[in-house]
């Protein structure tokens, strides 16, 4: 089994509580993965700094399938979901095996790289420290796409319900492309984000605003017209940064991704995982 590589539980606990999470025993979730964890992450709204006081704790992360599950005739599971209600929070741990998670790296997925550079570390190993490493040279051009068909997504999804929820996810996401493009930086929390100049002036409000429900109603916080007109001109301004992004068209490391993979597989294999 790989060697575990954590901050101090009291260090790793504050992190969490300062995002927001509530107390509650996220080991005894991921004590039920009943193969090697190579990582655990929080995701979702905690991640992305608008959680409400209601919000699930949502965990992300990669496990390691023995070497059986993958030279015999049976397919292996390669994606499972562990879901449940600890300590009166509904929490859930989606994990892939290795060898997923990194094609779905290579994918151009931004959804996978910010789980993986996630701050809010709930488990790691040396793996993980190695995919963060690697994790620059992933970042292509290309993940404006991912960016701007969530941002779409999710707008369609505001305009049906009028929510919160899905409109801020909807600034979050193309702003999130945007300082992408522009930077080569991944930052996929929205209060930091709010402070750059491509955020509308009242996204701090609307965090604000969520707080008290996770699906609260938009209600009169910003005019329809106005939020229309802001997120047009965010998907004018994330179609102006990938046109001008110092960002490769492909992603780097794919040698070095499968040299990790078969690596970390053999050494699981010799440790009896």
């Amino acid at each position: 089994m790989p060697e575990t590589s954590v901050a101090p539980a009291a260090g790793r606990d504050a992190v969490l509580r300062a995002a927001g999470l509530p107390a509650v025993d996220l080991d005894a979730l991921l004590a039920r993965q009943r193969d090697p964890l190579l990582f655990a992450t929080v995701s979702g709204a905690h991640l992305y700094g608008f959680p409400s006081r209601d919000s699930d704790v949502d965990l992300r992360g990669v496990h390691l399938l023995p070497v059986a599950d993958l030279v015999g005739l049976r397919e292996p599971a390669e994606t499972r979901t562990l879901m449940g209600e600890h300590d009166g929070v509904e929490t859930d741990l989606v994990t892939h095996d290795l060898r997923k998670f990194v094609r779905l790296l290579l994918r151009r997925n931004g959804y996978v790289l910010e789980q993986l550079l996630s701050p809010l570390v709930v488990h790691s190993t040396p793996v993980h420290e190695e995919l963060v490493a690697l994790a620059p040279g992933l970042f292509t051009s290309h993940h404006a796409h991912h960016y701007r068909g969530f941002a779409g997504t999710q707008w369609r999804l505001f305009e049906k319900t009028g929510e919160l929820k899905p409109l801020l996810y909807t600034l979050r996401v193309l702003l999130t492309g945007i300082h992408l493009m522009a930077t080569g930086r991944l930052v996929a929390h929205l209060p930091t984000l709010a402070g750059g100049p491509d955020a509308p002036a009242y996204v701090s409000e609307l965090v604000a605003a969520k707080e008290a429900a996770e699906h609260g109603p938009t209600g009169d916080l910003v005019p329809p017209d106005r939020l229309r007109a802001d997120v047009e001109a965010l998907h004018a301004r994330l179609d102006a940064a990938q046109a001008a992004t110092a960002l490769p068209d492909t992603p780097a490391g794919r040698d070095a991704l499968h040299d990790l993979v078969v690596r970390a597989r053999l050494d699981g294999a010799a440790a009896g995982g």
